[in-house]
């Protein structure tokens, strides 16, 4: 059963935003616990999955580059996992990267995180190499999507 949910654009000072974010870094960090976190672009926007006024997931999208977008932190509450609010999240940081002129998106998950891979794959987005700062993370695992 999915749950109904409202996907809009947040502030990154957003309580709600700054909560899931929070919940989002200390759950990397168990999974990767001799890891330090990136610290997310400034001019990272977020979308916001809000249930009855609860924010339940959230998603970056950094600025579009020579047609590129990248998403950044995308979560989503372990108690409103599996009711597709990850889909529904993806499927509007897609809209509004192409709206801002993106022919492709690509981001980084982590190989102990077999729940994204799996979503992301099912998704269409394809294994690429790593770039940037992931270059140099064996864990580091990134995807793209051409969105043409």
């Amino acid at each position: 059963m999915q749950t109904r949910v409202l996907i809009e654009p947040r502030p990154r000072d957003d309580l709600g935003l700054v909560l899931l974010l929070d919940l989002a870094l200390k759950e990397l960090f168990t999974r990767y616990p001799a890891t330090s976190s990136h610290p997310v672009d400034p001019a990272t926007s977020f979308l916001v999955a809000d249930h009855r006024g609860d924010a339940v997931g959230c998603i970056g999208l950094m600025p579009v580059v020579e047609g590129v977008g990248e998403i950044k932190r995308m979560y989503v509450r372990p108690d409103q996992r599996g009711q597709g609010i990850a889909r529904r999240l993806i499927g509007s940081a897609e809209a509004l990267a192409r709206h801002r002129g993106a022919t492709s998106l690509r981001l980084a998950t982590g190989s102990r995180q077999p729940e994204a891979i799996a979503l992301y794959e099912s998704l269409d987005y394809r294994p690429t190499p790593p770039y940037g700062k992931y270059v140099d993370q064996p864990t580091a695992l990134c995807y793209t999507k051409s969105l043409n």
